[in-house]
């Protein structure tokens, strides 16, 4: 196995160059690749990498390479990656080309969204293909920044029908790159090994000797040419030198810093400047190495060139130089070579490098360079580099000197922390600040994003309190902010841990506040409807949400944004089918177009569960793709609540049941009781749909007991209908109480519909007759087919009990016809059951399509397609590179048997 590049062939990786060349002949043929090599330092990853570089002569290479002194700059490897891309940026959609241009300093705009660069990523090198395959190589891919490793491992996600393929090179597997095709790089066997040392030594070693070498080595390539270096001929003949415990890398480093203390002054500080320069810039090093009074003639020798390479980029010969260096110099040789750089860097151009240079040269608190990070901070959030910018603060904390200064950076890093993900941190941070907060106003931001970081923790009883108390202490100071802070609460309380009592004090303390000066904006009308709701009900808080809930269906984009989440809990509450498709429709559509994908499953949710309600399956599964196809690229889990609400709908006992019992555990388990009240509701759909109540009344008996605002509303009919149906009177008049006292508030017809439907259940006679008639008449003037459907069942199953036959017959073909072609199986066959029992021969029919050869991803390719969306517009919907969409599309064609996007309207049956 060849050390480094050009000195020796590839010993023993026959199988590995293999894997590779097979990989090269796959993207010559239009596929793509992926492949994370991965394996202990110094076992021969990088040679693979310089192998397969040779191999693809025909190929464009893009290099990048993670540098440990550079993890904390946001975008950093990527751009290492994208340099030569850069003049293609034009070709890009707008929204992508302005999400790089942004991470990458070229422009100054809204922080973009990490998955909509990763997408910019993956059109970017779709393009770049159509000319030549592409070959992306990321070395010491464990030291990439986290910004870079999460857009390249969306990328390697979503690669499937372009030229490129993807390598990293990793001492282990980063969690953005789990789940990736990998190729583990182990250790030489043993006659590989030997071959390789008597390679790499001038004399003839002891037989035992040499077996010990191999052994120890454990295969290691690099270890078998190091080792050895060092040892003198006696050593290795009698085997001294060889009796030391250290792990095998600090060994080999070791091995490597043996040499470099053999080194003159300045070769040794030049390999430190290389070291401590993360861009490999030549000219940057040698003007940093002038202001050291280091010049080539005294530190360019044969030795030094051994270890570091000047090229178009300065590089090491291999990682563990680097490492060696940098962590084997003394303190005040690395402060003075970080100084250096920075007084080199140029502070218009690179001021973030800079910036961290005058970090890292600092030995004591410096309020010049804390204010430098601080910016640096500033510049990071703009670019979407959120952990960049925690990191820049945090460094910046401890380097002010005055209490007041370091407490308001304090709260600053606390809360770039919390959005990084980095809770530990965040901690640490807010106790700084409060320890050294100077006035009530930054101890009481600080107990704000301590709030924040108790609720991103997870749902629980902690947040809600603390975050009222938060905001209690923000009022006199800051009252927009105060309001922001109990909506937070609000939502904390009622939609995640479901907590009662805190929801009750919120809401009264909510109620006491006094009113806004100016015109009240759309969160305050919010927030006053969110406390009247807990405090005086619905009937009197209906007024208000209404009022609300028409303002959050114009919200201007930035608040759509920021407080969209409280349409999409809200909505509901006021019964309008209407008002909350819209509202979802377009919270959705404007996060979608953010491209905040991590907060796009939310909404997709809330349209998910309104599109199943109104009846349309199919859009419905549409948006299950779309979010499934966000979870696999983002790699956050995905709640399955629309796909347990559409199956439950569906009568899909085995796949319902299955995701319901799984959501029942893992939403109760972390205290997502809003999880848990969706299962249950839609457990008692299903099995009041399979005409199993006495299961359909247990699953609604536990919505109902839990603390919810809307969903526990909405089960009220599934109990109410179950209980009717096992003789649970009591049962069923207590919640028609419960469901009165909601739907009455609202003068909607979904309300009213319903609640004439579930009143029709517990009457007789002429008065269940009239509710019967109420219902369909009003539940028809909705977009609510489903709920219409059942009142034409309910009315049937009635009249053919009180022996009206011919009556029932005609409301009972109209249920059945009505749930065939919703797609509500299980409903349907109850309902034709009845028609069989009322003496009406039925055909049982099943929904038939079209398209049922092709699969979820291209039917929802087709059906947007059909809309008039571009393959680039596809591709952005639904995560996928132009060229991706097309060979779907292709497929797709062949299986429809069309020939043009024209077709695919009348082809595929639930394109409007």
């Amino acid at each position: 196995m060849m050390a480094f590049r050009g000195q020796l062939e590839l010993v023993g990786r026959g199988a590995e160059s293999a894997v590779l060349d097979q990989m090269i002949a796959a993207v010559r043929t239009g596929e793509s690749r992926v492949l994370v090599v991965h394996g202990a330092p110094g076992v021969g990853k990088s040679a693979l990498l310089a192998y397969l570089e040779d191999a693809a002569t025909d190929l464009r290479v893009l290099r990048a390479v993670g540098v440990e002194s550079e993890m904390e700059l946001a975008f950093a490897t990527l751009h290492q990656l994208c340099v030569p891309l850069l003049d293609r940026l034009n070709a890009l959609p707008a929204p992508q080309r302005d999400a790089l241009e942004t991470v990458f300093g070229m422009l100054t705009g809204t922080p973009p969204d990490g998955f909509l660069v990763g997408l910019a990523v993956l059109s970017l090198l779709s393009d770049a293909s159509t000319n030549a395959p592409v070959l992306c190589v990321v070395d010491d891919a464990q030291w990439m920044d986290r910004a870079s490793a999460q857009v390249l491992g969306f990328v390697a996600r979503r690669l499937l029908a372009e030229s490129v393929a993807l390598v990293f090179a990793s001492r282990r597997r980063g969690q953005d790159l789990l789940g990736l095709p990998e190729l583990e790089v182990a250790g030489l066997g043993e006659a590989d090994a030997q071959a390789l040392l008597d390679s790499a030594t001038h004399t003839r070693l002891d037989r035992h000797i040499r077996d010990r070498i191999v052994a120890e080595a454990r295969g290691n390539p690099l270890a078998l040419l190091e080792l050895p270096r060092e040892r003198t001929v006696t050593q290795l003949a009698g085997g001294f030198g060889l009796l030391h415990t250290d792990t095998l890398p600090n060994r080999i480093e070791q091995s490597f810093l043996a040499r470099i203390e053999r080194l003159p002054e300045q070769s040794r500080l030049l390999l430190l400047i290389a070291a401590a320069e993360p861009v490999g810039d030549p000219a940057l090093v040698w003007r940093a190495a002038e202001r050291l009074g280091i010049t080539p003639a005294a530190a360019i020798g044969e030795e030094t060139e051994e270890l570091l390479s000047f090229d178009i980029r300065v590089t090491f010969r291999h990682p563990l130089v680097r490492s060696a260096v940098y962590r084997a110099a003394q303190d005040e040789d690395r402060r003075a070579v970080h100084l250096a750089l920075a007084e080199v860097s140029d502070p218009q151009l690179d001021p973030d490098r800079r910036a961290w240079h005058l970090a890292s040269a600092a030995a004591e608190p410096d309020e010049f360079v804390a204010a430098e990070l601080e910016r640096s901070a500033g510049r990071a959030q703009a670019r979407g580099g959120l952990a960049a910018a925690a990191a820049f603060l945090q460094r910046s904390v401890a380097l002010t000197i005055d209490p007041a200064r370091r407490a308001e950076r304090a709260v600053a890093a606390a809360d770039a922390s919390v959005r990084a993900g980095d809770l530990d941190a965040a901690r640490g941070l807010v106790d700084i600040a409060e320890l050294d907060a100077p006035d009530e106003l930054l101890r009481a931001r600080a107990l704000l994003v301590r709030g924040r970081i108790a609720h991103a923790a997870g749902f629980n009883s902690e947040a809600p309190p603390m975050l009222l108390a938060a905001a209690r202490r923000l009022e006199p100071f800051d009252s927009d902010l105060a309001r922001e802070t109990y909506l937070l609460a609000w939502g904390a309380a009622a939609w995640g841990a479901a907590d009662a009592e805190s929801l009750a004090a919120i809401s009264e303390a909510i109620k006491k506040l006094p009113a806004p000066q100016g015109n009240l904006r759309p969160i305050d009308l919010v927030l006053d409807g969110c406390a009247l709701l807990v405090t005086e009900g619905r009937g009197t808080a209906i007024t208000a949400l209404r009022t609300a809930m028409t303002a959050l269906v114009d919200l201007p984009v930035p608040d759509v944004l920021k407080w969209g989440w409280a349409a999409c809990g809200l909505s509901p509450a006021v019964w309008d089918e209407q008002v909350m498709l819209e509202t979802y429709s377009r919270a959705a559509e404007v996060v979608r177009a953010a491209g905040i994908l991590t907060e796009l499953p939310i909404y997709l949710a809330s349209l998910g569960a309104a599109t199943s309600l109104v009846g349309d399956f199919a859009a419905a599964a549409g948006i299950v793709i779309e979010s499934e196809g966000i979870a696999a690229a983002t790699g956050i889990p995905l709640a399955p609540y629309t796909t347990i609400i559409l199956t439950a709908m569906q009568g899909k006992e085995a796949e319902a049941s299955a995701l319901i019992a799984a959501t029942i555990d893992e939403a109760g388990a972390s205290g997502q009781l809003t999880g848990v009240t969706t299962a249950n509701w839609a457990a008692a759909v299903l099995y009041n749909g399979l005409a199993r109540y006495d299961e359909a009344l247990t699953a609604a008996h536990a919505s109902t007991h839990i603390a919810q605002l809307v969903v526990s509303v909405w089960v009220l009919p599934e109990l109410i209908e179950a209980a009717v149906r096992t003789g649970e009177d009591q049962v069923a008049h207590d919640a028609l109480a419960r469901l009165a006292e909601a739907a009455q508030a609202c003068d909607t017809d979904w309300a009213q519909g319903v609640l004439a439907r579930c009143q029709a259940l517990l009457d007789d006679g002429d008065t269940a007759d009239e509710r019967y008639r109420e219902a369909v008449e009003r539940l028809g003037r909705t977009l609510l087919r489903p709920d219409l459907a059942r009142a034409h069942l309910l009315y049937g199953e009635w009249l053919r009990r009180h022996s009206r036959r011919v009556d029932a017959r005609e409301q009972l073909r109209t249920a059945y016809d009505m749930f065939v072609s919703i797609g509500m199986a299980a409903f349907a066959e109850r309902a034709r059951r009845e028609l069989l029992a009322s003496g009406e021969k039925v055909r049982k029919r099943t929904v038939e399509a079209t398209s049922d050869e092709l699969t979820p991803q291209e039917r929802q390719i087709a059906v947007l397609v059909a809309e008039g969306l571009s393959n680039p517009e596809v591709g952005a919907r639904l995560f996928l590179s132009p060229r991706t969409v097309e060979w779907h599309l292709r497929k797709v064609f062949t299986k429809l048997s069309i020939t043009s996007r024209r077709q695919l309207r009348g082809a595929v049956p639930f394109a409007e």
